[in-house]
Protein backbone atom coordinates (compact mmCIF):
# COMPACT_ATOMS: atom_id res chain seq x y z
CA UNK A 1 0.00 0.00 0.00
CA UNK A 2 0.71 3.25 -1.15
CA UNK A 3 2.80 5.40 2.35
CA UNK A 4 1.02 8.22 1.66
CA UNK A 5 -2.20 6.31 2.06
CA UNK A 6 -1.10 3.53 5.14
CA UNK A 7 -0.85 7.12 7.58
CA UNK A 8 -4.11 8.08 6.23
CA UNK A 9 -5.81 4.75 7.43
CA UNK A 10 -4.27 4.66 10.33
CA UNK A 11 -4.95 7.96 11.35
CA UNK A 12 -8.82 7.39 10.49
CA UNK A 13 -8.36 3.67 12.31
CA UNK A 14 -7.27 5.47 15.52
CA UNK A 15 -10.06 8.18 15.51
CA UNK A 16 -12.47 5.77 14.98
CA UNK A 17 -11.13 3.62 18.04
CA UNK A 18 -11.03 6.43 20.34
CA UNK A 19 -14.92 7.22 19.43
CA UNK A 20 -15.96 3.46 20.02
CA UNK A 21 -13.77 3.55 23.36
CA UNK A 22 -15.45 6.69 24.33
CA UNK A 23 -19.33 5.73 22.76
CA UNK A 24 -18.89 2.16 24.98
CA UNK A 25 -19.76 3.39 28.73
CA UNK A 26 -22.92 5.21 27.01
CA UNK A 27 -24.13 1.99 25.07
CA UNK A 28 -26.05 -0.77 26.99
CA UNK A 29 -23.74 -3.53 26.42
CA UNK A 30 -21.47 -1.50 29.13
CA UNK A 31 -23.37 -2.86 31.73
CA UNK A 32 -22.71 -6.53 30.59
CA UNK A 33 -19.00 -5.84 30.27
CA UNK A 34 -16.70 -7.43 33.38
CA UNK A 35 -15.07 -4.92 35.91
CA UNK A 36 -11.46 -4.94 34.70
CA UNK A 37 -12.99 -4.01 31.27
CA UNK A 38 -15.09 -0.92 32.93
CA UNK A 39 -11.91 0.29 34.88
CA UNK A 40 -9.84 0.56 31.35
CA UNK A 41 -12.51 2.26 29.80
CA UNK A 42 -13.10 6.03 30.37
CA UNK A 43 -15.56 7.34 33.04
CA UNK A 44 -17.48 9.48 31.29
CA UNK A 45 -20.80 9.01 29.51
CA UNK A 46 -23.71 11.14 27.59
CA UNK A 47 -26.00 12.25 29.82
CA UNK A 48 -29.30 12.80 29.01
CA UNK A 49 -30.84 16.08 29.96
CA UNK A 50 -34.19 17.36 31.04
CA UNK A 51 -36.20 16.95 28.36
CA UNK A 52 -35.38 13.20 28.01
CA UNK A 53 -34.83 11.96 31.44
CA UNK A 54 -37.29 13.79 33.33
CA UNK A 55 -37.25 16.05 36.24
CA UNK A 56 -37.47 19.84 37.25
CA UNK A 57 -36.85 23.19 35.57
CA UNK A 58 -36.48 26.52 38.13
CA UNK A 59 -36.26 29.92 37.47
CA UNK A 60 -34.83 31.60 41.02
CA UNK A 61 -35.11 35.43 41.52
CA UNK A 62 -31.96 36.61 43.95
CA UNK A 63 -33.63 39.29 46.88
CA UNK A 64 -30.08 41.54 46.07
CA UNK A 65 -31.64 44.51 48.08
CA UNK A 66 -32.50 41.83 50.74
CA UNK A 67 -28.81 41.27 50.45
CA UNK A 68 -27.71 44.80 50.64
CA UNK A 69 -30.01 45.47 53.58
CA UNK A 70 -28.52 42.29 55.48
CA UNK A 71 -25.05 44.05 55.25
CA UNK A 72 -25.69 47.39 56.28
CA UNK A 73 -27.34 45.82 59.07
CA UNK A 74 -24.33 44.12 60.07
CA UNK A 75 -22.26 46.82 59.46
CA UNK A 76 -24.52 48.89 62.38
CA UNK A 77 -23.81 45.84 64.72
CA UNK A 78 -20.14 46.21 63.77
CA UNK A 79 -20.04 50.13 64.20
CA UNK A 80 -21.77 49.82 67.93
CA UNK A 81 -18.96 47.44 68.82
CA UNK A 82 -16.62 49.71 67.64
CA UNK A 83 -18.46 52.93 69.53
CA UNK A 84 -18.95 50.80 72.85
CA UNK A 85 -14.47 50.12 72.50
CA UNK A 86 -13.93 54.41 71.95
CA UNK A 87 -16.85 55.12 74.61
CA UNK A 88 -18.33 57.40 72.02
CA UNK A 89 -22.03 57.48 72.74
CA UNK A 90 -25.12 57.90 70.37
CA UNK A 91 -28.64 58.84 70.19
CA UNK A 92 -29.91 57.04 67.04
CA UNK A 93 -28.33 54.95 64.79
CA UNK A 94 -30.47 53.60 61.89
CA UNK A 95 -30.09 52.23 58.10
CA UNK A 96 -31.48 54.54 55.51
CA UNK A 97 -32.68 52.18 53.12
CA UNK A 98 -30.42 50.64 50.91
CA UNK A 99 -28.30 54.14 51.09
CA UNK A 100 -26.31 53.83 54.12
CA UNK A 101 -26.45 54.68 58.13
CA UNK A 102 -27.51 57.61 59.39
CA UNK A 103 -25.87 58.36 63.65
CA UNK A 104 -26.93 61.03 65.54
CA UNK A 105 -24.32 61.60 68.37
CA UNK A 106 -24.49 63.19 72.17
CA UNK A 107 -21.67 65.03 71.80
CA UNK A 108 -20.35 66.87 68.93
CA UNK A 109 -16.68 65.97 69.88
CA UNK A 110 -16.84 62.30 68.87
CA UNK A 111 -17.73 63.35 65.40
CA UNK A 112 -13.99 63.50 64.38
CA UNK A 113 -13.07 60.36 66.33
CA UNK A 114 -15.73 58.47 65.05
CA UNK A 115 -15.10 59.55 60.81
CA UNK A 116 -11.46 58.51 61.53
CA UNK A 117 -12.49 54.99 62.86
CA UNK A 118 -15.04 54.96 59.60
CA UNK A 119 -12.63 55.98 57.01
CA UNK A 120 -9.98 53.37 58.56
CA UNK A 121 -12.13 50.34 58.46
CA UNK A 122 -14.79 51.09 56.32
CA UNK A 123 -13.71 52.55 53.11
CA UNK A 124 -16.85 51.85 51.46
CA UNK A 125 -18.42 54.77 52.73
CA UNK A 126 -18.81 58.00 52.31
CA UNK A 127 -18.76 60.30 55.02
CA UNK A 128 -20.46 63.29 55.53
CA UNK A 129 -21.54 65.14 59.24
CA UNK A 130 -22.64 68.18 60.75
CA UNK A 131 -22.21 68.74 64.29
CA UNK A 132 -23.56 65.88 65.89
CA UNK A 133 -25.09 64.05 62.46
CA UNK A 134 -23.29 61.34 60.33
CA UNK A 135 -24.40 59.84 57.45
CA UNK A 136 -22.62 56.95 55.96
CA UNK A 137 -23.74 56.43 52.25
CA UNK A 138 -22.60 53.20 50.56
CA UNK A 139 -20.33 53.73 47.55
CA UNK A 140 -22.28 53.02 44.16
CA UNK A 141 -19.63 50.63 43.04
CA UNK A 142 -19.48 48.76 46.35
CA UNK A 143 -23.92 48.57 46.27
CA UNK A 144 -23.17 46.83 42.65
CA UNK A 145 -20.66 44.80 44.19
CA UNK A 146 -22.89 43.56 46.73
CA UNK A 147 -25.32 42.74 44.66
CA UNK A 148 -23.28 40.56 42.36
CA UNK A 149 -21.74 38.76 45.40
CA UNK A 150 -25.04 38.00 46.36
CA UNK A 151 -26.42 36.36 43.20
CA UNK A 152 -22.53 34.38 43.39
CA UNK A 153 -22.79 33.29 46.65
CA UNK A 154 -26.38 32.40 45.84
CA UNK A 155 -25.12 29.83 42.92
CA UNK A 156 -22.57 28.45 45.29
CA UNK A 157 -24.90 27.89 47.83
CA UNK A 158 -27.67 26.21 45.77
CA UNK A 159 -24.93 24.21 43.97
CA UNK A 160 -23.04 22.88 47.19
CA UNK A 161 -26.92 21.98 48.52
CA UNK A 162 -27.63 19.86 45.26
CA UNK A 163 -24.65 18.01 45.55
CA UNK A 164 -25.66 17.16 49.03
CA UNK A 165 -29.33 16.41 48.05
CA UNK A 166 -27.32 13.76 45.39
CA UNK A 167 -28.55 14.73 42.47
CA UNK A 168 -26.55 13.76 39.12
CA UNK A 169 -25.63 15.94 36.20
CA UNK A 170 -27.45 19.10 37.42
CA UNK A 171 -27.55 22.30 35.37
CA UNK A 172 -27.01 25.23 37.74
CA UNK A 173 -26.24 29.12 35.74
CA UNK A 174 -26.13 31.81 36.27
CA UNK A 175 -28.79 34.16 34.32
CA UNK A 176 -29.50 37.81 33.56
CA UNK A 177 -31.48 40.34 35.88
CA UNK A 178 -30.18 38.28 39.32
CA UNK A 179 -31.70 34.92 38.13
CA UNK A 180 -30.39 31.73 38.61
CA UNK A 181 -31.19 28.17 36.31
CA UNK A 182 -31.67 25.25 38.34
CA UNK A 183 -32.17 22.26 36.17
CA UNK A 184 -32.15 18.85 38.13
CA UNK A 185 -32.71 15.65 36.02
CA UNK A 186 -33.94 12.29 37.06
CA UNK A 187 -35.53 13.76 40.39
CA UNK A 188 -38.54 11.87 42.27
CA UNK A 189 -39.88 14.29 44.97
CA UNK A 190 -39.40 17.91 43.62
CA UNK A 191 -41.66 19.42 46.28
CA UNK A 192 -38.79 17.99 48.90
CA UNK A 193 -35.96 19.31 46.15
CA UNK A 194 -37.46 22.77 45.50
CA UNK A 195 -37.93 23.80 49.50
CA UNK A 196 -34.32 22.22 49.99
CA UNK A 197 -32.93 24.90 47.19
CA UNK A 198 -34.71 28.08 48.04
CA UNK A 199 -34.39 27.99 52.18
CA UNK A 200 -33.04 30.55 53.10
CA UNK A 201 -31.84 28.83 55.96
CA UNK A 202 -30.68 32.12 58.09
CA UNK A 203 -29.65 31.08 61.44
CA UNK A 204 -29.51 33.67 64.59
CA UNK A 205 -29.21 33.73 68.42
CA UNK A 206 -31.05 35.29 70.25
CA UNK A 207 -31.63 36.41 74.17
CA UNK A 208 -35.19 35.91 75.47
CA UNK A 209 -36.43 39.09 76.89
CA UNK A 210 -37.42 37.50 80.47
CA UNK A 211 -37.92 40.94 82.04
CA UNK A 212 -41.31 42.04 80.30
CA UNK A 213 -44.59 40.19 79.99
CA UNK A 214 -45.10 37.78 76.81
CA UNK A 215 -49.08 38.64 77.10
CA UNK A 216 -48.53 42.36 77.41
CA UNK A 217 -46.53 42.03 73.96
CA UNK A 218 -48.83 39.83 71.89
CA UNK A 219 -51.80 42.88 73.06
CA UNK A 220 -49.77 45.09 71.08
CA UNK A 221 -47.79 46.71 74.42
CA UNK A 222 -44.31 45.22 72.61
CA UNK A 223 -40.94 46.84 74.52
CA UNK A 224 -38.64 48.86 72.13
CA UNK A 225 -35.47 46.41 70.32
CA UNK A 226 -37.93 43.48 71.44
CA UNK A 227 -39.81 41.08 68.51
CA UNK A 228 -42.38 38.59 68.84
CA UNK A 229 -41.41 34.80 67.02
CA UNK A 230 -42.69 31.82 67.26
CA UNK A 231 -42.17 28.23 67.78
CA UNK A 232 -44.31 25.90 65.91
CA UNK A 233 -45.07 22.27 67.76
CA UNK A 234 -47.43 19.35 66.39
CA UNK A 235 -49.33 17.75 68.84
CA UNK A 236 -48.26 14.18 68.73
CA UNK A 237 -51.56 12.89 69.14
CA UNK A 238 -53.90 15.24 66.79
CA UNK A 239 -51.55 15.97 64.31
CA UNK A 240 -52.48 19.64 65.22
CA UNK A 241 -50.14 22.61 64.85
CA UNK A 242 -49.17 24.71 67.98
CA UNK A 243 -47.54 27.89 67.95
CA UNK A 244 -45.70 29.16 71.37
CA UNK A 245 -45.08 32.88 71.17
CA UNK A 246 -41.53 34.33 72.51
CA UNK A 247 -40.66 37.80 73.42
CA UNK A 248 -37.34 38.14 71.95
CA UNK A 249 -34.88 40.88 71.72
CA UNK A 250 -34.34 42.18 68.44
CA UNK A 251 -30.07 41.81 68.29
CA UNK A 252 -28.47 39.02 66.43
CA UNK A 253 -25.99 37.79 68.82
CA UNK A 254 -24.40 35.28 66.46
CA UNK A 255 -25.30 33.88 62.87
CA UNK A 256 -24.88 31.26 61.05
CA UNK A 257 -21.90 31.85 59.08
CA UNK A 258 -19.37 31.17 61.29
CA UNK A 259 -20.59 27.11 60.69
CA UNK A 260 -18.40 24.70 59.74
CA UNK A 261 -20.43 21.33 60.15
CA UNK A 262 -23.65 20.34 61.10
CA UNK A 263 -24.63 16.68 61.13
CA UNK A 264 -27.98 14.73 62.51
CA UNK A 265 -27.37 13.26 65.66
CA UNK A 266 -29.74 10.74 67.97
CA UNK A 267 -30.38 12.24 71.32
CA UNK A 268 -30.57 8.95 73.50
CA UNK A 269 -33.00 10.32 75.97
CA UNK A 270 -36.19 10.54 73.68
CA UNK A 271 -34.35 8.72 70.64
CA UNK A 272 -35.20 11.93 68.95
CA UNK A 273 -32.87 13.45 66.05
CA UNK A 274 -31.26 16.74 66.57
CA UNK A 275 -28.34 18.47 64.48
CA UNK A 276 -24.93 19.23 66.16
CA UNK A 277 -23.55 22.54 64.84
CA UNK A 278 -19.96 23.51 65.22
CA UNK A 279 -18.59 27.17 64.69
CA UNK A 280 -15.22 27.95 63.29
CA UNK A 281 -12.75 29.57 65.97
CA UNK A 282 -14.33 32.90 65.64
CA UNK A 283 -17.27 32.00 65.68
CA UNK A 284 -16.15 29.73 68.94
CA UNK A 285 -14.84 32.74 71.05
CA UNK A 286 -18.04 34.71 70.07
CA UNK A 287 -20.47 31.82 70.86
CA UNK A 288 -18.19 31.72 74.75
CA UNK A 289 -18.72 35.01 75.02
CA UNK A 290 -22.50 35.09 74.91
CA UNK A 291 -22.85 32.10 77.02
CA UNK A 292 -20.40 33.69 79.48
CA UNK A 293 -22.18 36.98 79.85
CA UNK A 294 -25.67 35.55 79.80
CA UNK A 295 -25.46 31.97 82.16
CA UNK A 296 -29.39 31.60 83.18
CA UNK A 297 -30.88 33.34 80.72
CA UNK A 298 -32.82 31.59 78.03
CA UNK A 299 -30.73 31.76 74.48
CA UNK A 300 -33.44 31.05 71.58
CA UNK A 301 -31.91 29.20 68.15
CA UNK A 302 -33.86 30.66 65.31
CA UNK A 303 -34.01 29.14 61.69
CA UNK A 304 -35.74 31.78 58.90
CA UNK A 305 -37.51 33.36 61.64
CA UNK A 306 -38.76 30.38 62.85
CA UNK A 307 -37.84 29.54 67.25
CA UNK A 308 -36.75 26.14 66.79
CA UNK A 309 -35.76 25.72 71.09
CA UNK A 310 -34.83 28.39 73.86
CA UNK A 311 -32.55 26.06 76.58
CA UNK A 312 -31.70 27.78 79.35
CA UNK A 313 -27.70 29.02 79.58
CA UNK A 314 -26.42 26.86 82.26
CA UNK A 315 -22.82 27.71 82.16
CA UNK A 316 -20.55 29.22 79.27
CA UNK A 317 -19.74 27.01 76.38
CA UNK A 318 -16.13 27.13 75.17
CA UNK A 319 -16.17 24.09 72.89
CA UNK A 320 -17.73 26.17 69.55
CA UNK A 321 -20.64 23.72 69.56
CA UNK A 322 -24.26 23.61 69.91
CA UNK A 323 -27.06 21.30 68.79
CA UNK A 324 -30.86 22.03 67.30
CA UNK A 325 -33.81 20.53 68.70
CA UNK A 326 -37.33 20.50 67.40
CA UNK A 327 -38.40 17.52 67.19
CA UNK A 328 -37.50 16.40 63.57
CA UNK A 329 -37.93 13.77 61.14
CA UNK A 330 -35.11 12.14 60.10
CA UNK A 331 -35.39 13.37 56.83
CA UNK A 332 -35.95 17.18 58.02
CA UNK A 333 -32.97 16.74 60.45
CA UNK A 334 -30.88 15.43 57.44
CA UNK A 335 -32.11 18.54 55.07
CA UNK A 336 -31.62 21.27 57.86
CA UNK A 337 -28.09 20.09 58.29
CA UNK A 338 -27.50 20.02 54.18
CA UNK A 339 -28.45 23.48 54.48
CA UNK A 340 -27.01 24.76 57.36
CA UNK A 341 -23.58 22.48 56.31
CA UNK A 342 -24.00 24.09 52.72
CA UNK A 343 -24.15 27.99 54.27
CA UNK A 344 -27.52 29.90 54.09
CA UNK A 345 -28.65 31.89 51.26
CA UNK A 346 -27.19 35.71 51.24
CA UNK A 347 -30.46 36.65 50.41
CA UNK A 348 -34.01 35.05 49.73
CA UNK A 349 -34.43 33.31 46.80
CA UNK A 350 -38.33 33.76 45.15
CA UNK A 351 -39.08 30.62 42.26
CA UNK A 352 -40.35 32.70 39.16
CA UNK A 353 -40.79 29.79 36.95
CA UNK A 354 -41.79 26.19 37.57
CA UNK A 355 -41.44 23.26 34.76
CA UNK A 356 -41.93 19.75 35.99
CA UNK A 357 -41.06 17.03 33.01
CA UNK A 358 -42.04 13.53 33.80
CA UNK A 359 -40.21 10.83 32.26
CA UNK A 360 -42.60 9.38 30.45
CA UNK A 361 -42.36 12.41 28.25
CA UNK A 362 -38.84 12.35 28.09
CA UNK A 363 -38.84 8.20 26.80
CA UNK A 364 -41.21 9.39 24.34
CA UNK A 365 -39.15 12.50 23.22
CA UNK A 366 -36.47 9.68 22.59
CA UNK A 367 -38.34 7.74 20.95
CA UNK A 368 -39.49 9.95 18.31
CA UNK A 369 -36.16 11.68 18.45
CA UNK A 370 -34.44 8.16 17.03
CA UNK A 371 -37.11 7.42 15.10
CA UNK A 372 -36.84 10.63 12.95
CA UNK A 373 -33.08 10.14 12.96
CA UNK A 374 -33.58 6.72 11.28
CA UNK A 375 -36.36 7.65 8.86
CA UNK A 376 -34.01 10.44 8.13
CA UNK A 377 -31.64 8.89 7.81
CA UNK A 378 -32.83 5.79 5.76
CA UNK A 379 -33.94 7.98 3.01
CA UNK A 380 -30.53 9.94 2.49
CA UNK A 381 -28.75 6.53 2.64
CA UNK A 382 -30.77 5.22 0.32
CA UNK A 383 -30.87 8.53 -2.18
CA UNK A 384 -27.03 8.90 -2.11
CA UNK A 385 -26.73 4.93 -3.01
CA UNK A 386 -29.49 5.38 -6.07
CA UNK A 387 -28.09 8.89 -7.37
CA UNK A 388 -24.49 8.36 -7.28
CA UNK A 389 -23.93 4.75 -7.24
CA UNK A 390 -20.99 3.60 -5.85
CA UNK A 391 -19.15 6.83 -4.56
CA UNK A 392 -23.00 7.41 -2.79
CA UNK A 393 -22.57 4.03 -0.95
CA UNK A 394 -18.95 5.84 0.23
CA UNK A 395 -20.67 8.67 1.50
CA UNK A 396 -23.20 6.76 3.65
CA UNK A 397 -20.29 4.56 5.28
CA UNK A 398 -18.97 8.37 5.58
CA UNK A 399 -21.80 9.46 7.41
CA UNK A 400 -22.27 6.27 9.37
CA UNK A 401 -18.43 7.61 11.21
CA UNK A 402 -19.99 10.71 11.51
CA UNK A 403 -23.11 9.78 13.87
CA UNK A 404 -20.47 7.97 15.40
CA UNK A 405 -18.26 10.79 16.35
CA UNK A 406 -21.05 12.68 17.17
CA UNK A 407 -21.80 10.31 20.20
CA UNK A 408 -18.51 9.85 21.25
CA UNK A 409 -17.78 13.52 21.17
CA UNK A 410 -20.41 14.34 23.61
CA UNK A 411 -19.56 11.65 25.82
CA UNK A 412 -15.98 12.70 25.53
CA UNK A 413 -16.96 16.33 26.75
CA UNK A 414 -19.65 15.16 29.62
CA UNK A 415 -22.25 17.14 27.57
CA UNK A 416 -25.78 16.47 27.96
CA UNK A 417 -28.04 15.21 24.96
CA UNK A 418 -31.24 17.33 24.96
CA UNK A 419 -34.04 16.91 22.55
CA UNK A 420 -32.91 20.12 20.63
CA UNK A 421 -29.59 18.32 20.34
CA UNK A 422 -30.97 14.89 18.49
CA UNK A 423 -32.54 17.45 16.20
CA UNK A 424 -28.86 18.95 15.92
CA UNK A 425 -27.88 15.58 14.76
CA UNK A 426 -30.85 14.83 12.38
CA UNK A 427 -29.57 18.48 10.63
CA UNK A 428 -25.82 16.82 11.03
CA UNK A 429 -27.23 14.03 9.09
CA UNK A 430 -28.50 15.77 6.01
CA UNK A 431 -25.28 18.19 5.95
CA UNK A 432 -22.89 15.45 6.56
CA UNK A 433 -23.59 14.55 2.69
CA UNK A 434 -24.21 17.72 1.70
CA UNK A 435 -20.26 18.08 1.08
CA UNK A 436 -19.60 14.87 -0.39
CA UNK A 437 -22.44 16.31 -2.78
CA UNK A 438 -20.73 19.04 -3.69
CA UNK A 439 -17.20 16.71 -4.25
CA UNK A 440 -19.29 14.45 -6.10
CA UNK A 441 -20.60 17.02 -8.56
CA UNK A 442 -17.14 18.44 -9.05
CA UNK A 443 -15.84 15.06 -10.11
CA UNK A 444 -18.93 14.59 -12.41
CA UNK A 445 -17.58 17.45 -14.44
CA UNK A 446 -14.23 16.40 -14.50
CA UNK A 447 -15.11 13.29 -16.34
CA UNK A 448 -17.24 15.31 -18.25
CA UNK A 449 -14.39 16.74 -19.56
CA UNK A 450 -12.42 13.97 -20.61
CA UNK A 451 -10.06 13.54 -17.36
CA UNK A 452 -9.17 9.94 -16.02
CA UNK A 453 -10.05 8.92 -12.56
CA UNK A 454 -7.21 9.93 -10.83
CA UNK A 455 -7.02 13.45 -12.16
CA UNK A 456 -10.82 13.76 -12.18
CA UNK A 457 -10.46 12.76 -8.19
CA UNK A 458 -7.84 15.65 -7.49
CA UNK A 459 -9.60 18.27 -9.12
CA UNK A 460 -13.27 17.53 -7.71
CA UNK A 461 -11.96 17.21 -4.19
CA UNK A 462 -9.21 20.42 -4.38
CA UNK A 463 -11.91 22.66 -5.39
CA UNK A 464 -14.63 21.51 -3.16
CA UNK A 465 -12.29 22.19 -0.44
CA UNK A 466 -12.57 25.77 -0.15
CA UNK A 467 -16.54 26.17 -0.40
CA UNK A 468 -16.86 23.00 1.87
CA UNK A 469 -14.55 24.62 4.55
CA UNK A 470 -16.36 28.53 3.75
CA UNK A 471 -19.74 26.53 4.65
CA UNK A 472 -18.56 24.42 7.43
CA UNK A 473 -16.11 27.16 8.97
CA UNK A 474 -19.46 30.00 9.02
CA UNK A 475 -21.88 27.08 10.21
CA UNK A 476 -19.58 26.42 13.07
CA UNK A 477 -18.83 30.08 14.40
CA UNK A 478 -22.88 30.19 14.35
CA UNK A 479 -23.22 27.41 16.78
CA UNK A 480 -20.34 28.58 18.93
CA UNK A 481 -22.22 31.72 19.37
CA UNK A 482 -25.22 29.88 20.16
CA UNK A 483 -23.46 27.78 23.13
CA UNK A 484 -21.83 30.87 24.45
CA UNK A 485 -24.93 33.07 24.79
CA UNK A 486 -27.98 30.90 24.54
CA UNK A 487 -30.06 28.81 27.42
CA UNK A 488 -30.21 25.64 28.03
CA UNK A 489 -32.25 23.91 24.72
CA UNK A 490 -30.65 26.45 22.22
CA UNK A 491 -27.16 25.45 23.57
CA UNK A 492 -27.76 21.83 23.58
CA UNK A 493 -28.69 22.00 19.71
CA UNK A 494 -25.04 24.18 19.60
CA UNK A 495 -23.44 21.47 21.49
CA UNK A 496 -24.73 18.66 18.86
CA UNK A 497 -24.35 21.20 15.43
CA UNK A 498 -20.47 21.93 16.77
CA UNK A 499 -19.33 18.21 17.19
CA UNK A 500 -20.97 16.96 13.86
CA UNK A 501 -19.65 19.85 11.79
CA UNK A 502 -15.65 19.19 13.30
CA UNK A 503 -17.08 14.99 12.43
CA UNK A 504 -18.27 15.76 8.86
CA UNK A 505 -15.13 17.78 8.06
CA UNK A 506 -12.99 14.33 8.46
CA UNK A 507 -15.53 11.92 7.70
CA UNK A 508 -16.59 14.03 4.32
CA UNK A 509 -13.24 15.16 2.98
CA UNK A 510 -10.38 12.55 4.57
CA UNK A 511 -12.29 9.58 4.79
CA UNK A 512 -13.99 9.29 1.86
CA UNK A 513 -10.47 10.54 -0.18
CA UNK A 514 -8.91 7.77 1.58
CA UNK A 515 -11.36 5.21 0.02
CA UNK A 516 -11.37 6.81 -2.91
CA UNK A 517 -7.36 7.10 -3.85
CA UNK A 518 -6.89 3.02 -2.35
CA UNK A 519 -9.84 1.89 -5.05
CA UNK A 520 -8.15 4.11 -7.73
CA UNK A 521 -4.47 4.62 -6.95
CA UNK A 522 -3.80 1.48 -5.67
CA UNK A 523 -6.43 -1.10 -6.69
CA UNK A 524 -5.96 0.88 -10.15
CA UNK A 525 -10.12 0.66 -10.88
CA UNK A 526 -10.58 2.68 -14.51
CA UNK A 527 -13.81 3.93 -14.01
CA UNK A 528 -15.34 6.33 -11.06
CA UNK A 529 -19.18 4.99 -10.89
CA UNK A 530 -20.65 8.17 -9.55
Amino acid sequence: MNRGILWRVILAGFAVFVGLIYLIPSLPIYNALPDWAKKILPDKKIHLGLDLRGGIHLVLDVDVKKAVETHLDRMIEELRHEMRKHKIRYLKMERVGLEGIDIKLMREKDADVLSSIIKRNYPELEITHKEKLISLRLKPEEKHRIMNMAVEQALETIRNRVDQFGVSEPDIRKQQNNTILVQLPGIKDPARAIKLIGKTALLEFKLVDEEHSVEEALKGKIPPGDEILYQIKKDPRTGREIKIPFLLKKRTLLTGEYITDARVQIDPRTNEPYVFITFDSRGARIFARITGENIKKRLAIILDNKVYSAPVIQDKITGGRAQITGAFTMQEAHDLAIVLRAGALPAPVKVIEERTVGPSLGRDSIEKGIKAALVGGAFVVVFMAIYYNVAGIIADFALLLNILFIMSGLAMFGATLTLPGIAGIILTIGMAVDANVLIFERIREELRTGKGPIAAIDTGYGRAFITILDANLTTLIAALILFQFGTGPIRGFAVTMSIGIVANMFTAIFVTRIIFDYLYAVKGLKKVLI
